[in-house]
């Protein structure tokens, strides 16, 4: 268990699923911090700490929406993935998509977790709970390490 507040990026476009997800992780009872960013560009501004993120801490889990514009989450996912600087942050997809082709490609392209979204918020407070007992309560998330 960490003694420190998880970060956690939340990549979502919609503002009713941001303030639900906002609220979901309130009751859920654990130590956090949760940033935004509202989709695939501003998601990178946001961890590459450009573009008006320059004091942007460095997320320990990204959990994010595939359908957004701008950029995808698939989309982002891919560059994810491929750069040397971000690929070890865990990244759980939590999206309204059920889509064979959606869960696959996500997975292909090394998501940690597909998470379609509940329809009920109780339903979905309880995935959050769930997602923080298990990502940080139980897992040991890598950080990154500290300039010399």
């Amino acid at each position: 268990m960490t003694t420190r507040p998880v970060e956690i990026l939340l990549v979502e476009d919609n503002p009713a699923d941001v303030m639900l997800t906002q609220e979901a992780f309130e009751e859920a009872h654990f130590p956090h911090r949760l940033s935004h960013a509202r989709d695939g560009v501003d998601a990178l501004n946001f961890l590459r700490r450009s573009e008006g993120h320059a004091g942007a801490p460095r997320p320990d889990v990204i959990l994010m929406d595939l359908n957004m514009p701008r950029m995808t989450g698939l989309e982002l996912l891919d560059i994810l993935k491929e750069d040397d600087e971000l690929r070890s942050i865990p990244v759980i997809v939590l999206t309204t998509s059920r889509a064979e082709s959606d869960i696959w490609r996500s997975y292909n392209l090394h998501a940690n977790a597909y998470i379609p979204k509940p329809v009920s918020i109780a339903e979905f407070v309880e995935v959050i709970q769930t997602l923080g007992n298990f990502w940080f309560h139980k897992v040991a998330l890598p950080h990154p390490p500290r300039p010399s």
